[in-house]
């Protein structure tokens, strides 16, 4: 009995009714014929709502209903969440799917409304974008059904409680992967660069083709076949990238409902995983106040698996972080020439040269990248048209800021470290584009 009243619902058809029928009592008391009226409309009312009840619990489960999640979510990306109806039942109903969302969504009005007819099944869909990585706990899938009255509706309640994990964005990964694969990078906004130098690697002697560089010429082979021979060679492999993930204070900084951390972590994946395609060892890592992590750079068929549980779980401690204690571990961990694309956030001139000596160290020693995030607000509010005074001053403070952010990026190129001041949406782009340069130029 106690199941039957927690899942009845009056729909708010069944209220429109009964207010009207109220009306006619209230009219019944100046003319007896709207009292009658009122008495026979709630006869008819009960009436059909008790035939409505029948009709909808004379089966004991009508529907069937099934959610189907994926293993883990693709942080920053649209997720697609599947819902399976089944009506067991040979009466048509009209269904309203409300389904338990995971808290951090702070979704309060997710409500799918269709029409299931007898024996029938659809599947439905809807899609999430978390912004942060965790753990993320499904609740309840409620589906409430009506026939075509729509006076009552019944509750049926599936326990499809579960937790999926929230990882970096492998789904990005995946697209740059795919696009690596086929050599179409340019449709993501990759640039082409024009090879200026020659790997060492030699490939094979092959036919001369216009257009190749006459220095590749091989004069023995071309004395031998009486036609010109070039040289082919590989670009060069196995060389060392690591990540170099910041997760100080500065990174907690937000983004269109993600942080800079995030955005981070899910371009560090995204190159790693482009790095390893170019047959060269990717490695990882993070720091704060303390090295967190440190995974050497690999290319073993493990390693990306290594790097995506790595990224899961790193959050920022809310410290400063310690570019002292980052060189002393690159010194003593690292001791073969690397490209270190280091993920971080100077918002001052003053806050770089209290680090720019460590940093002169490191790029000593291997070929540093430094990785800058553009506040996107800021360059909002200084194309803005100032009319106030106090708009005036905004503005003013604005163009500092932005400033600031250029003198720090000609303080890093002053010293010969490589520099890409990007916006947060446009980090895994610039990133490639700097690996490939990098690459093309022979410099790694």
């Amino acid at each position: 009995m106690k199941n039957f009243y927690l899942s009845l619902y009056f729909t708010a058809r069944f209220y429109i009714i009964g207010a009207v029928i109220i009306l006619l009592f209230s009219f019944g008391h100046f003319s007896p014929v709207f009292f009658i009226i009122a008495k026979t409309s709630l006869l008819f009312l009960f009436a059909i709502s008790l035939l409505d009840i029948l009709m909808l619990y004379r089966i004991k489960k009508p529907i069937y209903a099934e959610r189907t999640l994926p293993e883990r979510l693709s942080n920053g990306d649209e997720n697609k969440i599947s819902l399976l109806l089944k009506n067991k039942s040979p009466i048509s109903f009209d269904v309203r799917i409300i389904d338990e969302i995971p808290a951090q969504f702070q979704i309060r009005n997710s409500e799918i409304k269709t029409k299931l007819k007898a024996k029938d099944e659809v599947i439905l869909g809807y899609l999430l974008k978390p912004v942060m990585r965790g753990e993320y706990h499904f609740g309840r899938l409620n589906v409430f059904i009506s026939q075509s009255l729509s006076l009552i509706s019944r509750r049926i309640r599936f326990d499809l409680q579960t937790m999926v994990p929230v990882y970096p964005s492998y789904i990005q990964m995946r697209k740059y992967e795919l696009l690596a694969v086929s050599n179409r990078l340019t449709e993501a906004g990759i640039k082409k660069v024009r090879k200026l130098s020659h790997s060492l690697e030699f490939e094979q002697i092959r036919d001369y083709v216009k257009g190749d560089d006459y220095r590749t010429i091989n004069w023995k082979a071309t004395a031998r076949r009486s036609q010109l021979m070039v040289n082919q060679y590989l670009d060069e492999k196995s060389q060392r990238i690591y990540c170099i993930i910041d997760m100080g204070r500065s990174m907690k900084m937000p983004f269109d409902g993600m942080t800079l951390l995030d955005y981070a972590i899910n371009s560090s994946l995204v190159l790693s995983n482009i790095a390893m395609h170019k047959q060269d060892k990717a490695g990882l890592i993070s720091f704060s106040n303390k090295t967190h992590t440190i995974l050497p750079a690999e290319r073993s068929s493990m390693q990306m698996k290594r790097i995506l549980e790595s990224l899961y779980n790193q959050e920022t401690n809310f410290s400063e972080p310690n570019f002292e204690q980052l060189y002393t571990t690159i010194k003593r961990k690292i001791n073969q020439r690397s490209l270190l694309v280091l993920f971080t956030n100077f918002e001052w001139h003053i806050s770089l040269m209290r680090q720019i000596k460590f940093l002169r160290q490191l790029s000593r020693s291997h070929l540093l990248v430094v990785v800058l995030f553009k506040n996107t607000e800021l360059s909002a509010l200084i194309k803005v048209e100032a009319k106030s005074l106090d708009k005036i001053y905004l503005k003013t403070i604005a163009e500092k800021l932005s400033f600031e952010k250029r003198l720090i990026v000609k303080e890093l190129q002053k010293y010969g470290i490589q520099c890409i001041l990007t916006e947060p949406k446009d980090l895994s782009v610039q990133s490639i584009n700097k690996y490939l340069e990098l690459k093309a130029m022979g410099q790694i």
